[in-house]
């Protein structure tokens, strides 16, 4: 009934109000109005749904069905969109003279929590091009350039020989930019469940776009998903991925899944120089502490941390969560992520480190 009702109602959340609901007493009306309450509601929009259906289940009030109203503007322009993009994929960008304003700015602006399965689809191409842009660094190694300073040697001898021994053309080498790791750690717990498959859709994109990419996944334990995300079909990556998570939308434990990457791949330092991309709203189940403890390991070994919190994009958020508040003090980017525009905003953040905590 709460689903039907608009509320974003999953098996960890169910699992948490059941666990509420053996501490009360459950003769008590207040009790158990208060434990669901706590439990599945977590925005303020949804506090009227939810007594509705608590009056209609419980107390078998009658109420009046809740009427949701189809977005038909926004279907009609993103189908026009993928009509006239059968080949390419992607969604164009002709403007509707009503609305004022292209399907894929539509898109961009749409929450992923209201996302069909249709816009998931038509988003693929739109995450590839976001996607693309990594964090850069200088390499180590030097690289032919034709701005170099430096002598190639090498290449001078090798040229030399049609020449009999004389250096006719002079060639440098130089420090290029080649893309910066990045380990990308993303919350599939029950309370993140709306917006998991569009994270890890990104993440998807981010795996490849290149090498030098990791990706992990926690909700009660850490599991890699590299191996799995690697592949042009999003689709079938993120099934894969799904079979490797065991513990999918179930119950949040940040502090400890930080603590098994960095006993496991901070020793092997795979954190070491990379940015480190955290995308979760914070909720921690056990010892806040231990978030604090375990972030402030993980920042002395990244380059830069940045979190990204579907959460944070509304006006009216502030970082109360125990995991979240622990967490702040070792982020050097905090940032939202519940839509594709949230998602180019972090594209930019990331394509502009260059110092190292100076996101």
């Amino acid at each position: 009934m709460l689903r039907e009702a608009g509320l974003e109602v999953g098996p960890g959340r169910l699992a948490d109000s059941l666990t509420g609901l053996d501490h009360v007493e459950l003769e008590r009306q207040d009790d158990v109005y208060w434990t669901l309450r706590q439990t599945l509601v977590s925005r303020a929009e949804d506090l009227e749904r939810f007594d509705r259906a608590f009056r209609a289940w419980f107390l078998r009030a009658p109420v009046a069905p809740v009427m949701r109203q189809p977005r038909v503007e926004s279907i009609r322009l993103v189908r026009k969109a993928a009509e006239g993009s059968r080949d390419s994929g992607l969604p164009q960008s002709d403007e509707d003279p009503k609305s004022g304003f292209s399907a894929e700015e539509l898109l961009r602006a749409k929450d992923f929590s209201e996302l069909t399965q249709a816009e998931f689809k038509q988003i693929q191409g739109l995450m590839r091009e976001i996607a693309s842009d990594r964090p850069q660094r200088r390499s180590r190694r030097l690289r032919p350039h034709h701005q170099g300073r430096q002598l190639d040697l090498r290449q001078l001898v090798r040229s030399s020989l049609a020449t009999g021994g004389d250096a006719a053309q002079l060639s440098f080498r130089r420090r290029v930019e080649v893309p910066r790791k990045v380990v990308a750690l993303c919350d599939v717990s029950g309370s993140m469940e709306a917006y998991s498959r569009a994270l890890l859709l990104y993440l998807h994109a981010l795996v490849g776009s290149g090498r030098g990419v990791e990706a992990f996944a926690f909700g009660t334990r850490l599991t890699r998903l590299t191996h799995e995300l690697v592949g042009r079909d999003p689709e079938r990556a993120l099934a894969a991925a799904s079979k490797r998570v065991n513990d999918w939308s179930g119950g949040t434990r940040i502090g400890a899944s930080l603590k098994a990457f960095n006993d496991e791949w901070g020793k092997r330092a795979l954190t070491r120089g990379a940015v480190v991309l955290i995308a979760s709203d914070g909720w921690e189940r056990e010892d806040a502490g231990q978030v604090a403890f375990e972030m402030a390991r993980l920042a002395r070994q990244a380059f830069a941390v940045v979190w990204l919190n579907p959460l944070k994009g509304h006006p009216e958020y502030q970082p109360l969560a125990g995991g979240m508040r622990a967490a702040l003090p070792y982020v050097d980017r905090f940032l939202p992520g519940a839509n594709l525009a949230d998602l180019q905003g972090l594209a930019e953040v990331l394509s502009g480190i260059e110092r190292r905590h100076a996101a």
